[in-house]
């Protein structure tokens, strides 16, 4: 188990389509615990394989210390017209954040990391991290959300801050 170096935006694993996990086995098991522990000395609540270049459908969450949860080729079956409005980032744009705003409740079904699928219905927090991990396994950084004006002016700042 390791802290795996996060890639940077705008590096080309943050806008490709992530392939679905189809090994369940001990590399599956390994990659999530390196995730886990990459998330947390980042810090951040939340990652994809995509941040630390591997881009396979997997990330976890951690909402609530000691909490893990663990999503495996997720997908949203449902989304509520009502939203809600959060401050999002991402562990590979340390310190920029930004209002973005998502379905207040979604339905996602995942596979675990022994490839059991499962359902849940979130909301709130929840339910706007869910959407933006899944966003980032489809080749959708977050910035993406933002309107133009929005992101082109984090991308300026966040340029500025990295010459």
């Amino acid at each position: 188990m390791a802290i795996r170096p996060i890639v940077p935006y705008p590096h080309a694993a943050l806008a490709t389509h992530c392939e679905p996990v189809t090994d369940f086995g001990p590399a599956l098991a390994e990659l999530v615990q390196d995730l886990l522990e990459t998330m947390r000395a980042a810090p951040g609540v939340g990652i994809t394989a995509a941040h630390i270049g591997v881009l396979q459908r997997v990330f976890v969450l951690e909402l609530k210390p000691g909490e893990v949860r663990t999503y495996v080729n997720p997908e949203i079956l449902d989304a509520s017209s009502e939203t809600m409005k959060h401050m999002e980032g991402s562990v590979s744009m340390p310190g920029f954040t930004e209002e973005v705003e998502r379905p207040s409740k979604v339905e996602v079904r995942f596979q675990d990391v022994s490839g059991q699928w499962h359902d849940e219905q979130t909301e709130g927090f929840h339910a706007i991290c869910i959407q933006h991990e899944i966003d980032q396994l489809n080749g959708m950084f977050w910035l993406k959300r933002l309107s133009k004006l929005k992101r082109d002016r984090l991308i300026r700042k966040w340029e500025k801050s990295h010459r």
